[in-house]
Parts: structure tokens; C-alpha cells; sequence
């Protein structure tokens, strides 16, 4: 599932008792401070300014980046010019000139779509599960299946309990958004009729002074959603979150890929899907693909991480849970298109055939390319909770090596570095990245600001193509063991371990990943040039 905006079990608990990342800095910083530095700015970025300065005068080569994800607006001004390009492909003739399986190719490829359609929303691993256990066991209890089925059987009733549990989950949660828009809606009336406005501006309107106890208490209201950065769209991008659970998501009898007329069980059925990989809902992948490598120094937009890259667009990822076909076809085609490095912002808790996406990252160890993943949203320990997919082959025992998975941190110093809702793990997880409040690309040439590891994942993926760019003869695994090498280690450091409630508990960073540390791209490129 595409990691892109954090919804804590209860928006209203939110509003009261959400973690307040704005550490004292200017709009301007905040804009771009995961470029700036920990010790010079006081600010936990990746000091990408200060490795520049390092840089300078020293000739890079161009990174080709893959990108699985939910799709890219290519046509964006500030990353058109640093997409990859199939050269070998004509545009637009309705052949596959190069002979790879794939027509018209230009930018990449979408593995979730097919003639004249794309796929945006999906169904859960979880409900996809539920669905087939509930088709097989109709009606049947441990006693009535064969010796043989008995462990699928238990899976099974173990997932339609989780099952039952998320959808009510997401009633309740549809249920009390739906009243808490009717509470805005109230608000909005109030304060309009007190000072007979026409639209609602919270800035303004909290500067407005009453001696009416209900007219105030509307303003408190507001104020306490102005502290934590919240406003009317966050509840209705929320309430939108959890109906699209409830109607997709959830829904055991909705199948978008039923129209592709492909089997998802088939690991040698690669050439399926179409070439547009901008498709619905592509504001996630372009606010990834910003963050890596936005053309810099263009005097428009943001400044990417990496100056020297081609981004390639591979389509894999809906709102819902991916297949695991799919993703083990993104991961080829990057490799076969020369990718260096892989960026996959996305996970889930289910992988049945995580067997193919096994042998594919395989195929990708064999070919030196690096695996960036994101650890997760969900404030759970990664070490004893299951999130695919994972750096662990089927087996248990055989680990990819070439391979980081990243969680998310925030411009804080102090105890609130990490993000509240990042995965960690002190085995699992390598070192935490910048993931809040992390302004970059929307589709059709616009910006905004998103948090999660999904934006942890692609910071690291720019520092790595700053390495490989400029240091050109490191292997991947030599990249993966600098960015591990020169973190910038906060270790000892006391912080707020990731908690979705208000308790959260006080540990030492070093509990939350493997380093202790932040990834750093001035102490990398450092340790690059002794290499």
C-alpha cells in the first residue's frame, strides 16, 4: 500500500493531543530543511548543502533511479527534465521497438492497468485472503477439513478475525468523521454569522476578539486545530481515507483486476499492463520522485537531493495493497533499464507469493542494484511485526544484502526526532530519515507537504544517487555499508519512541534501529572520498 498520509485511529484525539513537530524555524526553512544540517542549522536534515560544498568542482555521472509507486506526473515542471527516457523506444508508433515485451516504454511502465484502463483502487492482502478462505471454508469449522488444510484453515480464521475487526474499525471511524464534519460545518456557521463572513479564514478569524461564550469557544476550536496543523481538509481527506477502505479496500467482492484478465499466480507472466505511468492517483510517486532528484538549482520549485539523476516510473502501487506479481516485475524491469538504485515507498502485512518478489530481488542483488524500503506508518516494531516486503527471504534465514529500510524523522533535535507514526526496529529497521513535514512535487505543477517513511524512503534513495553519481566505481553494497557508516549518530539521545496513543515512551534512539542514527549525506560523501 502506497505510505502516504498518516491517520491515527482518532482524528478528534488528534486535534488534543498530536505531537507538534515545528521546532523553532522560519517558513522558508521548513520548505527545505531536510537539506540543512544538524550541527550548522540545528536543524536534523541531511546536510545536502553542506555535501555540495564538498563537491564542488568534482564531475558526476548520471544515476539511473527506479521508482515503483503509484505513478509520477513526468510532465511536471520540475522533474520533466530528469525522467528516464527509453532511447531505444519510438514513441507513440504502437510497436515495442526495443523487443523487451513493452510498448511504447518511453518513461516506464504500469503493471496495474491495461487497455484503455488503469487500476487506482484496491482490495487489501488481508480481504483478498478473507475472500478466498471464506469461498474454500463456507461454513465449515476446524473438525469438517482435511488433515491437509488444517493450517490454512487456522490462517485463515486468524485473518477473518483481523478482518471483521478492520472493518469495524473503519465504520466507526467513517461514523465519528462524518459527526465531526458536522461540527466543523457548525463552527463555520457560527463564526460566519457573529462576524458575518463569507468564507472562513483561520487565521484571521482567530485574532478576532468576542464576548460571546459560544462564538469563543469556536475560535478555541479552531486554534487547537491551527496548533497542530490541522484544518477542514485533513478530517475530509480522512473521512475519504476510511470510505475508500470501507468500498475497496475491505470489500471482499471488489476486483479491479478481474478486467486485466491476468493471473496474479503466474510469476512468468511479465508482459502485461500498459505505458502510462502517471495513471490516477499520482500525486504519492511524484511527491517521491521530487524529493530524489527535482531539478535543482532551476529556480522553480524545490531542490532535489540528487543533481545527476533519470528517473525511471514503474506503476505498482494502488490505494490498497499491491500484488506481489507486480512489484517482482517493477523490480525487473528497473533492474533490466539500468537502475542503480530502487525506491519502494509502499508495504503491507500479507505476502503470499512473496516467493516472486523473492527471486526478484535476487535477480537485482546479482545485477548490483540497491533496494531502498520504507519501514512503515503504522508505529509498530518491525521486528516482531510483519511488513512486506522484507530484506528476509521465505526461508527465515536468507537476508537480501543489498538492501536499507528506512524510518522517518522529523527536523526536531530532541525527543520528538522521531516521527510518531514511523516503524522502527532495532534489527530490522537501519536508520531513520527525514518523513515529516516534507514539502515537495503534486501533480500538474503544484507542491505540497506530506509525511511518512514513504518520504524517509526516497531521501535516502537521493543521497544514495548522490554517492553513486559522483563516486561512480562503489558497488551498491559499498553505498549501502557508507550510508550505514556515516549516520549521523544520535544513538545515546533520549526520544519519544513511535506511538499512535499519548503515552509514549522514552528510549534511547539506539532502541529504534539498527545505526542509531540519521542518514547524512555530507558525512557520506566524506566517507566516499576515502574510499
Amino acid at each position: 500500500m502506497r505510505m502516504k498520509t498518516v491517520f491515527l485511529t482518532f482524528i478528534i484525539l488528534m486535534i488534543f493531543s498530536a505531537k507538534n513537530y515545528s521546532q523553532e524555524v522560519k517558513l522558508d526553512q521548513k520548505m527545505y530543511w531536510m537539506h540543512l544540517d544538524p550541527q550548522d542549522d540545528q536543524i536534523m536534515g541531511l546536510s545536502t548543502n553542506k555535501a555540495y560544498a564538498m563537491l564542488q568542482g568534482k564531475k558526476s555521472k548520471t544515476v539511473i533511479v527506479g521508482v515503483i509507486d503509484s505513478g509520477i506526473d513526468y510532465e511536471h515542471e520540475d522533474i520533466k527534465d530528469v525522467m528516464w527516457t527509453n532511447e531505444d523506444e519510438i514513441a507513440g508508433n504502437g510497436k515495442d521497438d526495443d523487443k523487451n515485451g513493452y510498448i511504447d516504454d518511453i518513461h516506464g511502465w504500469n503493471f496495474i492497468g491495461g487497455k484503455g484502463f488503469n487500476i487506482e483502487n484496491e482490495t487489501l492482502e488481508m480481504t483478498r485472503i478473507y475472500k478466498e478462505g471464506r469461498d474454500k471454508f463456507k461454513n465449515k469449522n476446524l473438525d469438517d477439513v482435511s488433515k491437509e488444510d488444517k493450517a490454512e484453515f487456522l490462517q485463515f480464521k486468524k485473518v477473518e478475525s483481523k478482518f471483521f475487526d478492520e472493518t469495524e474499525r473503519a465504520k466507526s471511524e467513517s461514523k465519528g468523521l462524518a459527526s465531526a464534519l458536522a461540527n466543523f460545518e457548525y463552527v463555520e456557521g457560527v463564526l460566519k454569522e457573529e462576524f458575518k463572513l463569507d468564507t472562513i479564514i483561520i487565521d484571521d478569524v482567530i485574532a478576532m476578539k468576542t464576548e460571546n461564550s459560544v462564538t469563543q469557544s469556536c475560535i478555541d476550536f479552531l486554534v487547537r486545530l491551527k496548533t497542530n496543523n490541522i484544518d477542514k481538509k485533513a478530517f475530509l481527506d480522512a473521512k475519504k481515507h476510511y470510505d475508500s477502505k470501507i468500498n475497496f479496500q475491505l470489500n471482499p467482492d471488489f476486483n479491479p483486476r478481474k478486467e486485466m484478465g491476468d493471473d496474479v499466480y503466474n510469476g512468468n507472466d511479465k508482459n502485461y499492463g500498459n505505458n502510462d505511468v502517471r495513471g490516477p492517483g499520482s500525486d504519492h510517486g511524484t511527491h517521491v520522485a521530487g524529493i530524489i532528484g527535482a531539478k535543482r538549482n532551476n529556480n522553480i520549485g524545490i531542490d532535489g537531493i540528487a543533481d545527476n539523476v533519470k528517473i525511471i516510473s514503474v506503476r505498482a502501487v494502488p490505494d490498497g495493497d499491491e500484488r506481489d506479481k507486480d512489484i517482482a516485475n517493477a523490480i525487473r524491469y528497473c533492474v533490466d533499464n539500468g537502475a542503480r538504485v530502487i525506491n519502494m515507498s509502499f508495504g503491507k502485512a500479507y505476502s503470499p507469493q512473496k516467493k516472486m518478489v523473492d527471486e526478484a530481488v535476487q535477480y537485482a542483488m546479482e545485477k548490483g542494484v540497491l533496494l531502498i524500503h520504507a519501514a512503515g506508518n503504522d508505529a509498530e516494531n518491525n521486528d516482531v511485526s510483519d511488513h512486506f516486503p522484507s530484506q528476509t527471504y521465505l526461508d527465515g534465514k536468507t537476508k537480501a544484502n543489498i538492501w536499507l529500510t528506512v524510518g522517518a524523522s522529523s527536523l526536531n533535535t530532541g525527543a520528538d526526532l522521531p516521527g510518531n507514526f514511523s516503524n522502527y526496529g532495532k534489527k530490522s529497521v537501519d536508520f531513520f530519515a527525514p518523513g515529516v513535514d516534507i514539502y515537495s512535487l503534486n501533480p500538474n505543477n503544484r507542491y505540497e507537504f506530506q509525511s511518512g517513511t514513504s518520504m524517509a524512503c526516497p531521501a535516502t534513495t537521493g543521497v544514495a544517487a548522490l554517492i553513486m553519481s559522483y563516486f561512480p566505481d562503489l558497488t551498491a553494497l559499498e553505498v549501502k555499508d557508507i550510508l550505514i557508516a556515516s549516520v549521523y549518530n544520535v544513538s545515546k539521545l533520549k526520544v519519544n519512541a513511535p506511538s499512535e496513543g499519548e503515552n509514549a515512551k522514552l528510549v534511547k534512539f539506539s532502541k529504534l534501529c539498527t545505526t542509531g542514527g540519521v542518514v547524512n549525506a555530507y558525512k557520506a560523501v566524506q566517507l566516499a572520498k576515502e574510499k
